[in-house]
Protein backbone atom coordinates (compact mmCIF):
# COMPACT_ATOMS: atom_id res chain seq x y z
CA UNK A 1 0.00 0.00 0.00
CA UNK A 2 1.83 3.54 -0.84
CA UNK A 3 1.73 5.94 1.39
CA UNK A 4 1.66 9.11 -0.58
CA UNK A 5 -1.25 11.35 -0.11
CA UNK A 6 -0.62 14.51 1.86
CA UNK A 7 -4.10 14.99 3.02
CA UNK A 8 -4.43 11.69 4.69
CA UNK A 9 -1.22 12.32 6.54
CA UNK A 10 -2.28 15.39 8.34
CA UNK A 11 -5.55 13.30 9.17
CA UNK A 12 -5.38 11.91 12.82
CA UNK A 13 -5.05 8.56 11.19
CA UNK A 14 -1.56 8.94 9.85
CA UNK A 15 0.45 6.73 12.40
CA UNK A 16 -2.31 4.28 12.05
CA UNK A 17 -1.36 4.06 8.76
CA UNK A 18 2.13 3.69 9.39
CA UNK A 19 1.86 1.35 11.61
CA UNK A 20 -0.24 -0.15 9.37
CA UNK A 21 2.60 -0.48 6.94
CA UNK A 22 4.87 -1.82 9.51
CA UNK A 23 2.99 -5.18 9.40
CA UNK A 24 3.06 -5.53 6.06
CA UNK A 25 5.92 -7.66 3.91
CA UNK A 26 9.17 -7.19 5.31
CA UNK A 27 11.27 -4.74 2.40
CA UNK A 28 15.20 -4.88 2.48
CA UNK A 29 16.25 -1.27 2.16
CA UNK A 30 19.93 0.08 1.34
CA UNK A 31 20.82 3.41 3.62
CA UNK A 32 23.88 6.10 2.49
CA UNK A 33 25.25 7.67 5.13
CA UNK A 34 28.25 10.21 5.28
CA UNK A 35 28.95 9.58 8.52
CA UNK A 36 31.89 6.52 8.00
CA UNK A 37 33.88 6.35 10.85
CA UNK A 38 33.51 3.35 12.44
CA UNK A 39 32.41 3.91 16.15
CA UNK A 40 29.50 6.35 14.09
CA UNK A 41 28.89 3.26 11.86
CA UNK A 42 28.64 0.93 14.60
CA UNK A 43 26.25 3.36 16.06
CA UNK A 44 23.80 3.70 12.69
CA UNK A 45 23.96 -0.42 12.61
CA UNK A 46 22.16 -0.82 15.83
CA UNK A 47 20.09 1.45 15.40
CA UNK A 48 19.02 0.07 12.11
CA UNK A 49 18.69 -3.40 14.12
CA UNK A 50 16.21 -2.15 16.46
CA UNK A 51 14.26 -0.73 13.20
CA UNK A 52 14.20 -4.61 11.88
CA UNK A 53 13.51 -5.66 15.08
CA UNK A 54 10.35 -3.44 15.23
CA UNK A 55 9.50 -3.03 11.63
CA UNK A 56 10.54 -6.57 10.25
CA UNK A 57 12.38 -4.27 7.27
CA UNK A 58 16.11 -5.01 7.36
CA UNK A 59 18.55 -2.04 6.31
CA UNK A 60 21.87 -2.46 4.84
CA UNK A 61 23.95 1.05 6.15
CA UNK A 62 26.11 1.86 3.28
CA UNK A 63 29.00 4.57 3.88
CA UNK A 64 29.72 7.02 1.28
CA UNK A 65 32.35 9.28 1.65
CA UNK A 66 30.94 13.27 1.83
CA UNK A 67 33.26 14.65 -1.17
CA UNK A 68 31.83 11.60 -3.23
CA UNK A 69 28.42 11.71 -2.52
CA UNK A 70 26.91 14.10 -5.12
CA UNK A 71 29.16 12.22 -7.99
CA UNK A 72 27.54 8.13 -6.94
CA UNK A 73 24.00 9.78 -6.33
CA UNK A 74 23.84 11.56 -9.85
CA UNK A 75 25.20 8.10 -11.32
CA UNK A 76 23.01 5.72 -9.01
CA UNK A 77 19.71 8.01 -10.53
CA UNK A 78 20.98 7.27 -13.98
CA UNK A 79 21.46 3.91 -13.39
CA UNK A 80 17.61 3.65 -11.79
CA UNK A 81 19.62 1.99 -8.83
CA UNK A 82 19.40 5.01 -6.09
CA UNK A 83 19.05 3.33 -2.21
CA UNK A 84 15.88 3.96 -0.46
CA UNK A 85 17.47 6.53 1.77
CA UNK A 86 20.11 9.20 1.74
CA UNK A 87 21.76 10.89 4.76
CA UNK A 88 23.03 14.06 3.01
CA UNK A 89 24.20 17.39 3.61
CA UNK A 90 21.76 20.79 2.76
CA UNK A 91 23.78 21.59 -0.41
CA UNK A 92 21.89 19.25 -2.53
CA UNK A 93 18.23 18.96 -1.07
CA UNK A 94 17.02 21.24 -3.76
CA UNK A 95 19.22 19.98 -6.78
CA UNK A 96 18.32 16.45 -5.96
CA UNK A 97 15.24 17.01 -5.42
CA UNK A 98 14.35 19.27 -9.08
CA UNK A 99 16.76 16.39 -10.58
CA UNK A 100 14.50 13.99 -9.36
CA UNK A 101 16.61 12.22 -6.98
CA UNK A 102 14.15 12.83 -4.20
CA UNK A 103 10.80 11.72 -3.76
CA UNK A 104 9.20 15.58 -2.34
CA UNK A 105 6.46 14.05 -1.49
CA UNK A 106 7.19 11.30 0.87
CA UNK A 107 9.40 13.65 2.82
CA UNK A 108 6.61 15.97 2.72
CA UNK A 109 4.26 13.07 3.99
CA UNK A 110 7.25 12.30 6.58
CA UNK A 111 7.51 15.61 8.11
CA UNK A 112 3.54 15.76 8.76
CA UNK A 113 2.93 13.25 10.19
CA UNK A 114 6.02 13.71 12.76
CA UNK A 115 4.33 17.27 12.72
CA UNK A 116 5.70 20.69 11.58
CA UNK A 117 5.20 22.52 14.46
CA UNK A 118 8.03 19.80 16.37
CA UNK A 119 11.07 20.86 13.99
CA UNK A 120 13.07 23.88 13.77
CA UNK A 121 11.95 26.40 11.56
CA UNK A 122 15.32 27.57 10.35
CA UNK A 123 15.84 23.83 9.40
CA UNK A 124 12.99 22.47 8.10
CA UNK A 125 12.48 26.02 6.08
CA UNK A 126 16.20 25.28 4.72
CA UNK A 127 14.33 21.91 2.92
CA UNK A 128 10.89 24.18 1.73
CA UNK A 129 9.88 23.85 -1.79
CA UNK A 130 6.80 24.93 -3.56
CA UNK A 131 4.07 22.20 -1.87
CA UNK A 132 6.86 20.79 0.02
CA UNK A 133 10.22 19.84 1.49
CA UNK A 134 12.82 18.26 -0.55
CA UNK A 135 13.92 16.01 2.94
CA UNK A 136 13.63 15.66 5.94
CA UNK A 137 15.61 17.76 8.78
CA UNK A 138 17.51 15.23 11.08
CA UNK A 139 20.13 17.51 12.43
CA UNK A 140 22.36 20.16 12.86
CA UNK A 141 24.81 22.89 14.51
CA UNK A 142 25.10 26.26 14.88
CA UNK A 143 28.10 28.52 14.26
CA UNK A 144 28.94 29.60 17.83
CA UNK A 145 29.80 33.08 19.34
CA UNK A 146 31.81 31.75 22.16
CA UNK A 147 33.37 34.09 25.00
CA UNK A 148 34.49 34.38 28.48
CA UNK A 149 30.92 35.14 30.47
CA UNK A 150 32.75 35.52 33.41
CA UNK A 151 34.63 38.40 31.74
CA UNK A 152 31.68 39.72 30.82
CA UNK A 153 29.80 39.60 33.81
CA UNK A 154 32.70 41.21 36.13
CA UNK A 155 33.42 43.69 33.62
CA UNK A 156 29.12 44.29 33.53
CA UNK A 157 28.72 43.54 30.04
CA UNK A 158 25.70 41.97 27.84
CA UNK A 159 26.27 39.23 26.24
CA UNK A 160 27.71 39.62 22.74
CA UNK A 161 24.73 39.27 20.57
CA UNK A 162 24.85 42.27 18.57
CA UNK A 163 27.89 43.89 16.56
CA UNK A 164 27.45 46.91 19.15
CA UNK A 165 27.32 44.45 22.35
CA UNK A 166 30.55 42.94 20.74
CA UNK A 167 32.78 45.84 20.06
CA UNK A 168 31.57 47.49 23.56
CA UNK A 169 33.59 43.93 25.17
CA UNK A 170 36.37 44.01 22.79
CA UNK A 171 37.10 48.25 24.05
CA UNK A 172 36.56 47.03 27.65
CA UNK A 173 38.60 43.82 27.55
CA UNK A 174 41.38 44.34 24.68
CA UNK A 175 44.74 43.89 26.82
CA UNK A 176 47.48 41.97 24.50
CA UNK A 177 49.06 40.32 24.99
CA UNK A 178 47.57 38.73 28.05
CA UNK A 179 44.17 38.91 26.83
CA UNK A 180 42.86 39.89 23.06
CA UNK A 181 39.70 41.03 22.69
CA UNK A 182 38.82 38.79 19.92
CA UNK A 183 40.56 36.01 17.43
CA UNK A 184 39.13 37.00 14.39
CA UNK A 185 39.47 34.36 10.87
CA UNK A 186 42.15 36.52 8.66
CA UNK A 187 43.69 33.53 6.70
CA UNK A 188 42.12 33.87 3.34
CA UNK A 189 42.23 30.36 1.55
CA UNK A 190 40.82 28.71 4.91
CA UNK A 191 37.26 27.62 4.58
CA UNK A 192 37.02 28.82 8.52
CA UNK A 193 37.46 32.46 7.33
CA UNK A 194 34.51 31.94 4.79
CA UNK A 195 32.07 30.54 7.31
CA UNK A 196 32.90 33.50 9.63
CA UNK A 197 32.34 35.96 7.50
CA UNK A 198 28.88 34.70 5.90
CA UNK A 199 27.93 34.62 9.51
CA UNK A 200 28.66 37.98 10.29
CA UNK A 201 27.15 39.07 6.59
CA UNK A 202 24.37 37.51 7.30
CA UNK A 203 23.92 39.24 10.87
CA UNK A 204 23.68 42.04 9.21
CA UNK A 205 21.03 40.85 6.03
CA UNK A 206 23.99 41.32 3.60
CA UNK A 207 23.77 38.80 1.05
CA UNK A 208 25.50 38.40 -2.46
CA UNK A 209 22.26 36.38 -4.14
CA UNK A 210 18.79 37.20 -4.18
CA UNK A 211 15.49 35.36 -5.80
CA UNK A 212 17.24 36.24 -9.60
CA UNK A 213 21.03 35.49 -8.93
CA UNK A 214 23.61 37.10 -8.16
CA UNK A 215 23.05 40.44 -7.09
CA UNK A 216 25.28 43.74 -5.73
CA UNK A 217 25.72 44.16 -2.04
CA UNK A 218 24.10 47.08 -0.39
CA UNK A 219 26.63 49.17 -0.02
CA UNK A 220 25.73 50.76 3.45
CA UNK A 221 25.28 47.94 5.01
CA UNK A 222 28.34 46.18 3.27
CA UNK A 223 30.22 49.26 5.24
CA UNK A 224 28.86 48.11 8.57
CA UNK A 225 29.98 44.56 7.80
CA UNK A 226 33.47 45.99 6.62
CA UNK A 227 33.82 47.92 9.53
CA UNK A 228 32.92 45.57 12.95
CA UNK A 229 34.91 42.92 10.99
CA UNK A 230 37.93 45.34 10.59
CA UNK A 231 37.65 46.07 14.25
CA UNK A 232 37.54 42.63 15.71
CA UNK A 233 40.50 42.13 13.46
CA UNK A 234 42.21 45.11 14.85
CA UNK A 235 41.68 43.42 18.48
CA UNK A 236 43.21 40.41 17.08
CA UNK A 237 46.60 38.88 17.64
CA UNK A 238 49.01 39.32 14.00
CA UNK A 239 49.17 37.22 10.72
CA UNK A 240 47.00 34.41 9.45
CA UNK A 241 44.50 33.49 11.76
CA UNK A 242 41.65 30.28 11.57
CA UNK A 243 40.24 27.87 13.88
CA UNK A 244 43.45 26.86 15.36
CA UNK A 245 45.25 30.20 16.71
CA UNK A 246 41.34 30.68 18.04
CA UNK A 247 40.79 27.61 20.16
CA UNK A 248 44.46 27.65 21.09
CA UNK A 249 44.35 31.01 22.40
CA UNK A 250 41.04 30.82 24.02
CA UNK A 251 41.86 27.74 26.02
CA UNK A 252 44.82 29.32 27.06
CA UNK A 253 42.70 32.26 28.62
CA UNK A 254 44.26 34.86 26.13
CA UNK A 255 41.21 35.45 24.19
CA UNK A 256 37.47 36.91 25.41
CA UNK A 257 35.85 35.79 22.35
CA UNK A 258 35.89 33.70 19.40
CA UNK A 259 33.75 32.14 16.56
CA UNK A 260 33.56 28.03 16.41
CA UNK A 261 31.86 25.50 15.95
CA UNK A 262 29.87 23.46 18.50
CA UNK A 263 32.81 20.91 18.07
CA UNK A 264 34.68 22.78 20.49
CA UNK A 265 31.70 21.75 23.72
CA UNK A 266 33.53 18.74 24.69
CA UNK A 267 36.85 20.41 24.32
CA UNK A 268 36.32 23.39 26.38
CA UNK A 269 35.16 20.64 29.08
CA UNK A 270 38.61 18.84 29.15
CA UNK A 271 37.22 15.24 27.76
CA UNK A 272 39.51 15.82 24.61
CA UNK A 273 42.90 14.95 25.35
CA UNK A 274 44.41 15.84 21.78
CA UNK A 275 42.69 19.68 22.37
CA UNK A 276 43.17 20.55 26.24
CA UNK A 277 42.31 23.62 27.68
CA UNK A 278 45.53 25.26 29.31
CA UNK A 279 43.77 27.79 31.21
CA UNK A 280 45.00 25.94 34.51
CA UNK A 281 47.37 23.29 35.19
CA UNK A 282 44.65 20.94 34.57
CA UNK A 283 44.09 19.47 31.24
CA UNK A 284 40.67 17.42 32.21
CA UNK A 285 39.57 20.65 34.25
CA UNK A 286 35.95 21.85 33.35
CA UNK A 287 36.56 25.19 34.72
CA UNK A 288 36.56 27.03 31.58
CA UNK A 289 33.47 25.58 30.05
CA UNK A 290 31.80 26.86 33.32
CA UNK A 291 33.09 30.42 32.54
CA UNK A 292 31.97 30.00 28.88
CA UNK A 293 28.41 31.60 27.64
CA UNK A 294 27.57 31.05 23.72
CA UNK A 295 25.88 33.10 21.42
CA UNK A 296 24.55 31.70 17.92
CA UNK A 297 22.30 34.21 16.80
CA UNK A 298 23.39 37.52 16.62
CA UNK A 299 22.56 40.85 15.04
CA UNK A 300 24.38 43.95 12.87
CA UNK A 301 22.60 47.24 13.13
CA UNK A 302 20.59 46.49 9.63
CA UNK A 303 19.68 43.66 10.75
CA UNK A 304 17.84 43.87 14.46
CA UNK A 305 16.84 40.18 14.24
CA UNK A 306 19.79 38.80 13.43
CA UNK A 307 20.67 35.87 12.32
CA UNK A 308 22.61 32.19 12.70
CA UNK A 309 24.81 30.45 10.38
CA UNK A 310 23.45 26.69 10.57
CA UNK A 311 24.89 23.53 8.92
CA UNK A 312 21.80 21.27 8.40
CA UNK A 313 21.45 17.43 7.74
CA UNK A 314 18.64 15.74 6.01
CA UNK A 315 17.25 12.27 5.30
CA UNK A 316 16.31 11.99 1.66
CA UNK A 317 13.45 9.15 0.73
CA UNK A 318 14.97 8.80 -3.29
CA UNK A 319 12.69 8.37 -6.30
CA UNK A 320 13.90 5.12 -6.60
CA UNK A 321 12.97 4.15 -2.39
CA UNK A 322 10.38 1.23 -1.80
CA UNK A 323 8.84 4.29 -0.48
CA UNK A 324 6.55 3.15 2.48
CA UNK A 325 9.54 1.36 4.33
CA UNK A 326 11.70 3.79 3.22
CA UNK A 327 8.85 6.92 5.08
CA UNK A 328 8.64 4.40 8.26
CA UNK A 329 12.47 4.58 8.53
CA UNK A 330 12.80 8.06 8.76
CA UNK A 331 9.84 8.05 11.27
CA UNK A 332 11.59 5.64 13.14
CA UNK A 333 14.62 7.40 13.27
CA UNK A 334 13.26 10.47 14.05
CA UNK A 335 11.11 9.24 16.87
CA UNK A 336 11.82 6.20 18.79
CA UNK A 337 15.29 6.11 17.43
CA UNK A 338 16.08 9.41 17.25
CA UNK A 339 17.96 9.09 20.64
CA UNK A 340 20.45 6.73 19.03
CA UNK A 341 20.80 8.54 16.17
CA UNK A 342 21.66 11.97 17.58
CA UNK A 343 24.04 9.75 20.14
CA UNK A 344 26.42 9.51 17.03
CA UNK A 345 27.42 12.47 17.77
CA UNK A 346 25.60 14.99 20.04
CA UNK A 347 27.90 17.85 19.90
CA UNK A 348 27.80 18.00 15.90
CA UNK A 349 24.24 17.12 16.09
CA UNK A 350 21.53 19.42 17.39
CA UNK A 351 18.17 17.84 17.64
CA UNK A 352 16.14 19.74 14.60
CA UNK A 353 13.16 17.99 15.88
CA UNK A 354 12.72 19.11 19.45
CA UNK A 355 9.95 16.72 20.73
CA UNK A 356 6.71 15.80 19.93
CA UNK A 357 3.55 17.39 20.03
CA UNK A 358 2.38 15.85 23.45
CA UNK A 359 5.95 16.54 24.80
CA UNK A 360 7.43 19.30 22.71
CA UNK A 361 11.09 19.46 24.50
CA UNK A 362 11.44 15.58 24.49
CA UNK A 363 14.49 15.10 22.26
CA UNK A 364 16.18 18.49 23.01
CA UNK A 365 15.88 16.98 26.96
CA UNK A 366 16.97 13.79 25.41
CA UNK A 367 19.94 15.67 23.64
CA UNK A 368 20.92 17.63 26.89
CA UNK A 369 21.80 13.87 28.43
CA UNK A 370 23.90 12.18 25.29
CA UNK A 371 27.54 11.85 26.45
CA UNK A 372 30.04 13.78 24.29
CA UNK A 373 33.88 13.62 24.42
CA UNK A 374 36.40 11.24 23.29
CA UNK A 375 38.94 10.28 26.16
CA UNK A 376 36.42 11.19 28.85
CA UNK A 377 32.20 11.31 28.71
CA UNK A 378 29.77 13.23 30.41
CA UNK A 379 26.36 14.76 29.11
CA UNK A 380 26.45 18.41 27.55
CA UNK A 381 23.66 19.15 30.33
CA UNK A 382 26.36 18.03 33.15
CA UNK A 383 28.65 20.53 31.99
CA UNK A 384 26.65 23.44 30.95
CA UNK A 385 23.76 25.68 32.31
CA UNK A 386 20.39 25.17 31.23
CA UNK A 387 20.12 28.58 29.45
CA UNK A 388 23.26 27.77 27.53
CA UNK A 389 21.84 24.36 26.40
CA UNK A 390 18.87 26.12 24.99
CA UNK A 391 20.94 28.97 23.45
CA UNK A 392 22.63 26.33 21.78
CA UNK A 393 19.61 23.97 20.17
CA UNK A 394 17.82 27.53 19.97
CA UNK A 395 20.16 29.21 17.06
CA UNK A 396 18.45 26.16 14.45
CA UNK A 397 14.96 28.15 14.99
CA UNK A 398 16.83 30.98 13.07
CA UNK A 399 19.73 29.05 11.10
CA UNK A 400 20.47 30.66 7.60
CA UNK A 401 22.96 30.24 4.85
CA UNK A 402 23.37 32.74 1.53
CA UNK A 403 20.76 31.89 -1.52
CA UNK A 404 18.82 29.16 1.08
CA UNK A 405 15.80 30.92 1.05
CA UNK A 406 16.16 32.37 -2.26
CA UNK A 407 16.50 29.01 -4.13
CA UNK A 408 20.27 30.79 -4.90
CA UNK A 409 22.38 28.24 -2.79
CA UNK A 410 24.38 27.04 -5.69
CA UNK A 411 24.96 30.71 -6.94
CA UNK A 412 26.06 31.44 -3.33
CA UNK A 413 28.34 28.19 -3.34
CA UNK A 414 30.34 29.62 -6.27
CA UNK A 415 31.31 32.75 -4.42
CA UNK A 416 32.33 31.67 -1.23
CA UNK A 417 34.36 28.95 -2.72
CA UNK A 418 36.18 31.22 -4.78
CA UNK A 419 37.54 33.18 -1.70
CA UNK A 420 37.26 36.58 -3.38
CA UNK A 421 35.27 37.51 -0.17
CA UNK A 422 38.15 36.40 2.09
CA UNK A 423 40.69 37.91 -0.41
CA UNK A 424 39.06 41.07 -0.31
CA UNK A 425 37.92 42.02 3.10
CA UNK A 426 41.17 41.13 3.95
CA UNK A 427 43.03 43.61 2.13
CA UNK A 428 40.26 46.03 3.55
CA UNK A 429 41.48 45.29 6.67
CA UNK A 430 44.92 45.90 5.77
CA UNK A 431 44.61 49.25 4.44
CA UNK A 432 44.86 48.45 0.67
CA UNK A 433 41.75 50.56 -0.16
CA UNK A 434 38.66 51.91 1.97
CA UNK A 435 35.48 50.69 2.82
CA UNK A 436 33.29 52.20 -0.21
CA UNK A 437 35.95 51.09 -2.55
CA UNK A 438 36.02 47.85 -1.05
CA UNK A 439 32.26 47.33 -1.61
CA UNK A 440 32.58 48.15 -4.90
CA UNK A 441 35.54 45.89 -5.64
CA UNK A 442 33.62 42.99 -4.00
CA UNK A 443 30.56 43.62 -6.59
CA UNK A 444 33.05 43.48 -9.09
CA UNK A 445 34.59 39.78 -7.90
CA UNK A 446 31.60 38.49 -7.57
CA UNK A 447 29.70 39.48 -10.59
CA UNK A 448 33.26 37.89 -12.39
CA UNK A 449 32.63 34.85 -10.38
CA UNK A 450 30.04 33.81 -12.67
Amino acid sequence: MQIKTRAMMRSGAAMALIMTAMTASAEDLRFWTTEEQPERLARQEAMAADFAAVSGHNVEVIPVSENDLGTRATAAYAAGDLPDVIYHTLQFAAPWADAGILDIDAATDVVEALGVDTFAPGALGMAALDGGYASVPVDGWTQMLVYRSDLFEAAGLEPPNSYANVLAAVDALHNPPSMYGFVAATKVDENFMSQVLEHVFLANGVSPVGPDGVQALDEAATIEVLEFYKAIAEASPPGDLYWDQSRTLYFSGNAAMIIWSPFILDELAGLRDSAPPTINDDPTSSDLAAATGVVTNFAGPSNPDGAAWGDVRYFGITSDASTDAAMEFVEFSMSEGYGATLAIAPEGKFPVRRGTADNPTEYADLWATLDVGVDRKAPLGDLYEAAMIDEIVGGLDVAQRWGVAEGQLAAASVIINSQVINRLVREYIDGERDAAATVAALNDAIADVQ
